[in-house]
């Protein structure tokens, strides 16, 4: 069963609607869901809420620590709290998925997200969930790190919230450790529906 959700971002307003922070507005999203605030806790370097979902206590965790350092601020909260990785959720971008669309993984490679490299590093393992947030990608590598420290557009803006607001809704799902239909529920997110064509416009005939 999932005890601790963690959501990775990036601190302060200028990084606040930036790809890079998908984490946070999951985390932010399950806190609305919840009923609960997130509290800054220096202990755990990071925005903490503690609650109980169907029965078991959870933890809500946003790292406060810059990106590339998010494994201080789990660590230290999991261990603490005696949490094993397997118990931890990892909200995060992905930018080898599509706006709209997430993935939900138990270990596996870092892939070069520099969030989950620290988790990686701190824990000493890479046994633990992921919520893989799809962003898109620019199309070419040199471009990935402008990619995710800007804003989406306002059509994937919108299909990523949607897809956050489906995905909470396995949060009862994940803390009771029912993963496999936490994943079925997850993987139902489906990406937005190109637009249709606009229509060419009518010649104009002599009446």
């Amino acid at each position: 069963m999932i005890k601790l959700f963690v959501g990775l971002g990036n601190p302060g307003p200028e990084y606040e609607l930036t790809r890079h922070n998908a984490g946070f507005w999951w985390v932010d999203a399950l806190a609305r869901e919840l009923k609960v605030s997130m509290v800054m806790d220096k202990s755990y370097h990071g925005l903490v809420a503690r609650t109980t979902l169907g029965g078991n206590t959870i933890w809500l965790l946003e790292p406060q620590t810059f990106m590339n350092l998010s494994g201080k601020s789990v660590a230290s909260l999991a261990r603490f709290f005696k949490i094993a990785p397997q118990e931890i959720l990892v909200a995060h971008d992905e930018i080898d998925i599509v706006p709209g669309q997430v993935k939900l993984k138990l270990g596996g490679s870092h892939a070069g997200h520099n969030g989950l490299r620290d988790i990686h590093a701190q824990l000493g393992t890479g046994d633990y969930w992921r919520l893989r947030l799809g962003v898109g990608h620019p199309g070419v590598k040199a471009e990935v790190v402008n990619w995710v420290l800007k804003k989406p557009s306002l059509d994937h803006r919108i299909a990523i919230d949607e897809c956050i607001a489906r995905s909470v809704k396995a949060a009862t799902l994940f803390a009771a450790g029912e993963m496999d239909k936490a994943t079925m529920l997850v993987h139902t997110s489906k990406p937005p529906r190109p637009k249709p064509p606009r229509p060419e416009p009518k010649p104009i005939t002599d009446i």
